[in-house]
């Protein structure tokens, strides 16, 4: 029997993001804005509120502090239809927060206060989680509770379990090297950004790039460029698929919503390349909203969206 939902596991935030904010004054004052946007991100959030728009059933294994902040994160991940029942609440810490002032360029300095999020655990609720899924999305590398281990373990059951694994990184570290060796040879799809793929492999040809990280045993590699992109890098297959031609206006959580539409598309049977497409397109609807869900309204949406845009002759 197939087996549908995804869970993904890693870290969760509180994003804030105000546009445009081109400069910031001197001294005390209100200033009109376009717009201010809250909402649920990280690399396992963005992901499980995304897929959960597109359609998938979603679960999300992480961590928020007993604060205001936590609780709001829980009840929009809760109301957006992501199961939060491994969703830990740790007592006397505030909750992972990211404030990010975008320009009208679209430039997005951003200002992180630690929190919860990054501890994220294998408990075994979160192991039978992985067990009963047929995705499992890895986001945790960097986390303390799971380098050296423990996230192996929750990617190993789930690999066991015949779930697809996917993999993705945020502000790796030197130490993430030795991190991400241990996790591919049990990922399907490995999905860094173009900056971290050149850090990891110090291979500034992302081609070079994803074959190193496949001789390090990811059995797939797709590698997210931005506009220029993403390079893809299959058993059969080896090209790069264009972004699509827009105007963003916030590029947070870019990353993750191709991550969340490449598993959306392949959760409804679509081949990898086909899913790619529409992860590029997810992340182009993301771009032209704030915050993490951006445009994105539906997987058929998202769809149709794909026939209409237009794409990008950057390369």
């Amino acid at each position: 029997m197939k087996k549908n939902g995804l869970a993904c596991i890693g870290l969760t935030t509180l994003d804030v993001v105000a546009r445009a904010i081109d400069e910031l004054p001197k001294v005390e004052g209100t200033g009109l804005i376009e717009g201010i946007a809250c909402a649920p991100a990280g690399t396992a959030g963005a992901p499980a509120l995304l897929a959960a728009r597109l359609g998938v059933a979603s679960r999300l294994i992480s961590a928020v502090g007993d604060d205001l902040t936590g609780r709001f994160i829980r009840a929009a991940l809760s109301d957006a239809g992501v199961d939060v029942s491994d969703l830990e609440t740790l007592p006397g810490l505030p909750s992972s927060t990211t404030l990010l002032a975008v320009s009208s360029s679209g430039v997005r300095p951003g200002f992180h206060a630690l929190g919860a999020g990054m501890l994220a655990r294998v408990t075994p609720g979160a192991l039978q989680a992985a067990s009963e899924v047929g995705f499992l999305h890895y986001g945790g590398v960097g986390g303390p509770k799971l380098d050296g281990g423990e996230g192996l373990s929750i990617v190993q059951a789930a690999s066991r379990a015949g779930a697809v694994v996917t993999c993705d990184l945020i502000a790796p570290q030197p130490s993430a090297i030795e991190e991400v060796r241990r996790l591919l040879p049990h990922v399907d799809y490995f999905l860094p950004s173009a900056a971290e793929a050149v850090f990891l492999t110090g291979q500034q040809d992302l081609f070079a790039a994803a074959e190193t990280f496949r001789s390090w045993g990811a059995k797939a590699c797709i590698i997210k460029n931005g506009g220029r992109g993403s390079v893809v890098v299959l058993d059969d297959v080896s090209t790069t698929l264009p972004a699509y031609a827009i105007t963003p206006v916030d590029t947070t959580s870019c990353g993750d919503s191709y991550c969340a539409g490449f598993i959306a598309a392949l959760s409804r049977g679509w081949a990898p390349l086909d899913a790619a497409r529409f992860g590029t397109a997810t992340a182009a609807l993301v771009a032209q909203g704030l915050a993490t869900l951006g445009k994105v309204e539906s997987f058929e949406a998202t769809e149709a969206a794909m026939r209409q845009m237009t794409l990008s002759e950057a390369a």
